[in-house]
């Protein structure tokens, strides 16, 4: 039952930021989930010190709160003359450098450790479970977890011509009447509950992973908006299953065995990918080059 647990959160935190990551990784913003899962920091540290425990809620909300602020100064930033890059680097490094002063002030005695915020154990979420009316409901990521996804879902499905028009062409959405701005922070937000939902129980190297690398497989494999939706969703579940599968034969870290298996898919799509793979390529020039010859 444990690795039933272990293997649905997995596929949820992998289909969550597969349909995010794909927009991130069309708008060139494929790195601010790096950001916001840094910067929250602050927010889960201040959060814990107004109120006193660890409890999923109030953590959501101070990491949420400061996932906004993160969207909003590297906007901020960017219209004020900073490259896109440099903002992003600015803004995560010194709210993450703030938290950091907070851990080691006020909550160093506590579990709130760097490790403990960054690199959260997928394997321990079948044991935090959440009791209700006396019933035992299952563990509390699975139900948060489903949550955020459906969540993301529902917003996506509802405005998924907004977002694609934003994505591929911001000044034609503009020029119909979108509001480009509005739905940039709507995406933003979501981005931030699906990092802050999941980074707590599978940490944030392995929450920045499934936003990017699924995202970016699948944009190699098509050059349609609702295939790479569905296809980075499939490549970010089957390496989940696979690299639990590798974790527990190898007996090695669950989280880093999803992400090889992830960047091995990424590999592959590389080289074999039908319109953009190198070995496609120098395949279709040697053809090309050869059906020269033979017609001379």
């Amino acid at each position: 039952m444990n690795s039933f647990w272990i293997l649905l959160t997995g596929a949820l935190v992998a289909a969550s930021c597969g349909l995010l990551g794909c927009f991130l990784i069309l708008r060139r913003m494929a790195m601010l989930g790096d950001a916001i899962s840094h910067a929250v920091l602050p927010g889960i540290v201040i959060a814990f010190l107004w109120s006193g425990s660890r409890e999923t809620l109030p953590m959501l909300l101070g990491a949420g709160a400061l996932g906004l602020v993160t969207v909003l100064l590297v906007q901020m930033l960017r219209q004020g003359g900073v490259k896109h890059d440099a903002a992003i680097g600015v803004s995560f490094t010194a709210l993450f450098s703030v938290g950091v002063i907070l851990v080691s002030l006020y909550a160093s005695q506590v579990d709130l450790d760097l490790d403990c915020v960054l690199y959260g154990e997928i394997a321990y979420v079948p044991w935090d479970t959440w009791q209700w009316a006396g019933m035992e409901m299952g563990p509390r990521a699975v139900w948060g977890l489903g949550g955020v996804f459906l969540l993301s879902l529902l917003v996506i499905c509802l405005f998924y011509k907004q977002f694609k028009v934003c994505a591929f062409d911001p000044a034609m959405a503009a020029a119909v009447g979108i509001p480009v701005t509005l739905f940039h922070y709507l995406l933003m937000g979501l981005v931030s509950l699906t990092t802050v939902a999941s980074f707590e129980s599978v940490g944030a190297i392995l929450v920045v992973a499934m936003l990017v690398v699924p995202a970016a497989t699948a944009y190699l494999l098509t050059d349609k908006l609702h295939v790479m939706l569905i296809e980075s969703v499939a490549i970010g579940i089957l390496s989940s299953i696979l690299g639990y599968a590798l974790a527990a034969w190898l007996d090695s870290s669950i989280a880093g065995a999803i992400t090889t298996v992830a960047g091995l898919f990424l590999l592959l799509a590389f080289l074999f990918s039908p319109r953009y793979g190198l070995v496609v390529k120098a395949w279709r020039r040697r053809t090309i080059k050869w059906n020269q010859r033979t017609n001379l």
